[in-house]
């Protein structure tokens, strides 16, 4: 009796135990939320975002287009009619949406239609591309105060929802890896968290949002 009883509460503690542990995956879960945005070279929104206290994690990669899969080079090439992208996720317990799509649109020219800084061209055009209609009334709210804060007319459309296609590895986390480059734009056998930096301000990305923004930009360096 006592070895049946032994048995039944090993039974009861494991099972508490797995209910705690899907409660805890289910919370974490409801912990956080995707947003996909546009906003030129996806190496800096990458960049940006992830300096963001409640992101979780923002990944380069490619939406808007019909080409399923597509290669760094395919959309670069044009004709895809994808834009280089980056998915973020966050914790809307820390930073709210709200605040996500502000610090976006502080963080790229929205007044420009035609690419992003010295990127020009499609997939360098700037978009949000809202999960649903919540997302789509925040980044409407958004573009809204953006508009009304610059002083300009804001170009940076709300499109629908985008399937997200993530770049290879070798573009993700460009901006703070040690791996080093043979040959590049910017040098010869530098870093690439080197080359991100010179490539950055060489693009006169910083300098433009400064000029727009002003102390409002929360990302310039």
């Amino acid at each position: 009796m006592s070895h049946m009883n032994n048995l039944k509460t090993f039974a009861l503690v494991t099972m508490i135990a797995i209910g705690l542990f899907a409660h805890s995956k289910t919370a974490h879960a409801a912990g956080s939320e995707t947003i996909l945005v546009a906003g030129g070279c996806f190496w800096c929104v990458e960049a940006d975002f992830e300096s963001v206290k409640g992101v979780k994690d923002a990944v380069s990669g490619f939406a808007g287009g019909k080409t399923a899969n597509p290669t760094y080079k395919q959309v670069t090439s044009g004709g895809t009619g994808h834009y280089e992208a980056v998915q973020i996720t966050f914790d809307p317990a820390v930073v709210s949406r709200d605040s996500i799509l502000a610090l976006f649109f502080r963080s790229i020219d929205p007044t420009d239609a035609g690419g992003q800084f010295c990127d020009r061209g499609a997939s360098y055009r700037s978009a949000i591309f809202p999960n649903g209609p919540d997302q789509k009334a925040a980044a409407e709210r958004a573009k809204a105060a953006a508009q009304v804060d610059l002083g300009q007319t804001v170009v940076t459309p709300i499109l629908g929802p985008a399937k997200f296609y993530p770049a290879d590895a070798y573009h993700q986390n460009y901006y703070k890896s040690s791996e080093r480059l043979a040959v590049s734009s910017v040098g010869i056998g530098v870093k690439k968290s080197v080359a991100y930096k010179r490539y950055r301000n060489g693009c006169g990305r910083d300098q433009r949002v400064k000029q727009l923004w002003g102390a409002a930009a929360p990302f310039t360096h």
